[in-house]
């Protein structure tokens, strides 16, 4: 691997990062010293340090004089940040993850649907009925999630809660990885448009208990997908 720009060590980071959530390294283990990593990825060592720093930051490593770095246990990963979900959600057993996010989305999303019915501003109605629309008029996979997770955040953002906001990225990630899954895996597109259509309707029309029940119906329609239980 070559130094080349000015992100070395965020793609040291990426691969370290993967190796350590997908298991090459348990927690406790010790990894390779930097002079050991800059060889394995040609870098220097000085783009090995940062890219450790960073990791530490995810709470993956702990690093110790003497030691150098350890993993550390998985419930002090920082699960809320983007790297580390990514991580997370493309290594084996990833649909345990899919069934982890959809758990956390019957947790929340129901709630919040009701009280984005109570409160949405007509703004925050234009975002979600501009997302519901681009859903049936994407004309890709790709194009129809982006639309599918816009319309999700933008619901929880008119719930009007300030603690959901940092939640944003986690839903953000968790989504956009559970809707592709659900697609390739053999949803069925337009009953899900039409539950999420009916979502829409409820909030637009402000009755709360109405779209916490459709989206209830929507989770449970990709919970059949995914394999969750409940």
């Amino acid at each position: 691997m070559g130094e080349r720009g000015t992100s070395v060590h965020a793609t040291v980071a990426n691969d370290i990062g993967s190796r350590i959530v997908r298991g090459d390294y348990a927690p406790g283990a010790v990894l390779p010293n930097e002079a050991q990593w800059a060889q394995i990825f040609d870098v220097s060592r000085s783009a090995v340090r940062e890219a450790i720093k960073m990791l530490m930051a995810k709470g993956l490593l702990a690093s110790r004089p003497k030691v150098g770095s350890r993993v550390e246990p998985r419930e002090r990963w920082n699960l809320l940040d983007r790297d580390v979900l990514a991580w997370y959600a493309t290594s084996p057993g990833s649909e345990t993850f899919l069934r982890t996010v959809q758990e956390f989305r019957h947790i929340i999303e129901p709630e919040a649907t009701a009280y984005a019915a109570l409160r949405r501003s007509d703004e925050q109605m234009a975002e979600i009925s501009q997302a519901c629309r681009d859903m049936r008029q994407a004309a890709s996979l790709e194009m129809r999630t982006h639309a599918d997770t816009r319309f999700h955040l933008a619901i929880l953002r008119a719930a009007g809660n300030d603690l959901l906001v940092p939640l944003g990225v986690l839903i953000e990630s968790a989504l956009n990885h559970l809707f592709v899954y659900a697609t390739r895996a053999g949803d069925d597109i337009e009953q899900a448009q039409q539950l999420h259509e009916r979502i829409e309707k409820h909030i637009r029309l402000r009755q709360p208990d109405a779209a916490r029940d459709a989206v209830r119906r929507l989770l449970a329609n990709t919970d059949k997908v995914v394999g969750a239980k409940r």
